[in-house]
């Protein structure tokens, strides 16, 4: 792509400039809100509640307001182009979506929806396809290893997705949605939040079913449909103590490339917080996740079912400004498929310890993890993480830290095509960041290394690369000011194979997002700008998919009190773009120029 460096290079030269330009600006005159906004609170980072710059780690947050601007149709449509995020997909509408983080692939990552894990057993990513953004009202993306927090497979950082939770206090707060567009579409989603004597629920259902696009050119088209149901409902006793439920079931059918699937995502927990003393508070957690596929396609009929339950102790510890936590996790993946696997479960046993010490104005992490597999044995993972406050706006950090990646049920027992004998993926990363927090700007800057020994590689029977490196950079922004909001988020990542010197494959190595919305009283209107360049679908590097650029828009009207309707216009250019191609070199193309309209009710 002609543009792609000239245009990236601008884009830095534009967000190195923005600080000198609010330089003057200090935390102190914001607003609460603009404090939140700016400066978020997080909870994947640490296990603990700590603003964006306190988390020292490179965190994105997608807040409620970002999700109601865009209204995307598919979760990856809110992460493609984000810090450190990139996106490849067999299609449009519920096709099988990978999300890469700083060059890993979704088996090297970690998904969580409101602190419980989902992911295929088999696979090892999760279904991004199959989750409807509009269940969620916020979303972490957290950069970097966090193996000795999560356990397996976070080499390169974990996703949360929140759903939502109302405030203490908060009245019956009813929510409504509705509408369509292109190819087909329908749109439909109702919920109930609130709270009353202690008590907080949230009730939620959606519906999606739209006829598809080709996701082969001169191919018929592939529709989709999705059901959606969510219950969530805590209690707060007089002691300080806390009990909950959450019950999450996604039920839906997908046509892809040669067949379609019945699909089952479901997610379920239970958990109790008790204050054993002042300083001290216990929470148990247990939890199943369910992924479940049931295939019809030109190989005949076909099964995948995963579940993994979780019963997992964490206990809270303070000590004046220090925090530290200790705790154990059981968890067992289980997996029911037609395919004759040579193992169809394992256990793993963890213990797990963090530190947050405050010694202002240093901080400092510490974390260690222990996690025994009766299928891949031990491993130990841990972190070390240390921040410095230049002053009341600029933070600097530096960590290093430890992960590991399981091998799937896939790549050791599935026929003719895994290896027993593969050995999980190690790695270390090393990184150094800086943040500036003003009153209505801030600014991230990240440089990291990673090194992956026995990165699992193979289109066809899997095997060990003993030595892989990524290397990268991520630079970010964002305005809330005088109705404007502006994101700007710039990524590098070179992501090598060691022994043969060539990229990883499917990795773009630049990106670029800009989101820009501005309110006009009873008016919105916004666009994102998402640009990234070439990757390589093969090993060798001899197989290329061209970059592309995309623009999205979008305008909203509250046309009465609670009510308003919203108008996006996906892939405004009609840009022919491909991330992927199958296994037979056919490309697996994405919707063109798609248009929905929403009316939608409630705050």
């Amino acid at each position: 792509m002609t543009y792609a460096r000239p245009t990236l290079g601008l884009a830095a030269f534009a967000l190195a400039a923005l600080p000198l330009a609010v330089h003057a600006q200090t935390v102190s005159s914001n607003t609460p809100e603009e404090k939140q906004a700016l400066n978020p609170v997080v909870v994947t980072a640490a296990l603990a509640p700590r603003t964006a710059n306190q988390s020292l780690s490179s965190v994105t947050v997608l807040d409620e307001a970002t999700f109601r601007r865009q209204d995307p149709v598919s979760v990856t449509d809110l992460l493609r182009g984000q810090p450190g995020v990139d996106v490849s997909s067999n299609g449009s509408f519920g096709k099988n979506a990978s999300v890469f983080l700083r060059g890993t692939g979704s088996s090297q990552n970690v998904l969580l929806i409101d602190g419980i894990r989902l992911r295929s057993a088999t696979s090892g990513g999760a279904a991004w396809g199959s989750l409807d953004p509009r269940l969620f009202e916020r979303a972490e993306i957290v950069r970097g290893p966090k193996g000795s927090l999560y356990g397996a497979d976070a080499i390169g950082g974990v996703v949360q997705l929140f759903t939502h939770a109302p405030e203490e206090g908060d009245g019956p707060q009813p929510r409504l949605s509705f509408g369509g567009g292109s190819f087909g579409t329908a749109r439909a989603s109702a919920g109930l939040s609130g709270s009353e004597g202690g008590t907080r629920y949230s009730f939620a259902a959606s519906h999606f079913n739209t006829d598809g696009v080709p996701v082969r050119r001169s191919g018929d088209d592939k529709g989709y449909d999705n059901t959606t149901a969510l219950a969530r409902v805590s209690h707060t006793f007089d002691n300080g103590g806390e009990a909950g439920v959450l019950a999450l079931r996604a039920r839906g059918n997908n046509e892809y490339d040669g067949g379609e699937n019945d699909f089952v995502q479901q997610i379920a927990g239970v958990y109790a917080e008790l204050p054993v003393g002042d300083a001290w508070r216990s929470r148990v957690t247990l939890s199943e996740a369910r992924d479940e596929s049931d295939n019809v396609d030109e190989f005949g009929d076909s099964t995948f079912d995963t579940t993994i339950r979780t019963a997992r102790l964490e206990n809270t510890f303070t000590v004046g400004a220090h925090e530290f936590i200790a705790g154990v996790e059981q968890s067992e993946d289980r997996i029911d498929s037609t395919v004759d696997y040579d193992e169809t479960s394992r256990d793993n046993t963890a213990a797990f310890t963090q530190a947050l010490f405050d010694f202002a104005p240093f901080t400092l992490q510490t974390s260690a993890r222990f996690d025994h597999n009766e299928s891949y044995g031990d491993e130990v993972t841990g972190s070390v993480a240390l921040g410095f406050d230049l002053d009341a706006n600029h933070t600097l950090r530096a960590s290093v830290g430890t992960a590991f990646n399981a091998p799937t049920y896939n790549q050791l027992y599935y026929p003719d095509f895994g290896n027993p004998d593969l050995e999980s993926e190690t790695s270390e990363t090393v990184e150094l960041g800086a943040r500036g927090q003003y009153a209505y700007f801030f600014w991230d800057a990240a440089l990291y290394q990673t090194d992956i020994d026995n990165l699992i590689a193979g289109q066809g029977e899997q095997f060990n690369v003993p030595t892989s490196r990524i290397r990268g950079a991520e630079l970010s922004g964002g305005v809330e000011q005088g109705g404007w909001t502006v994101a700007a988020a710039l990524t590098y990542t070179d992501p090598e194979n060691r022994a043969t010197g060539n990229r990883l494959q499917n990795r773009a190595t630049q990106s670029l997002r800009l989101d820009v919305d501005r309110e006009l009283g009873e008016f919105s209107a916004g666009g994102s700008w998402i640009a990234q360049n070439h990757r390589y679908r093969d090993a060798a590097n001899e197989d290329r998919l061209a970059g592309y650029g995309l623009v999205n828009l979008r305008a909203g009207w509250e046309f009465a009190p609670l009510w308003s309707a919203r108008v996006t216009l996906e892939n405004a250019l009609d840009q022919d773009y491909v991330t992927t191609r199958s296994f037979d070199g056919a490309d697996y193309i994405n919707a063109g120029r798609a248009a929905f309209l929403s009316v939608n009710f409630g705050q």
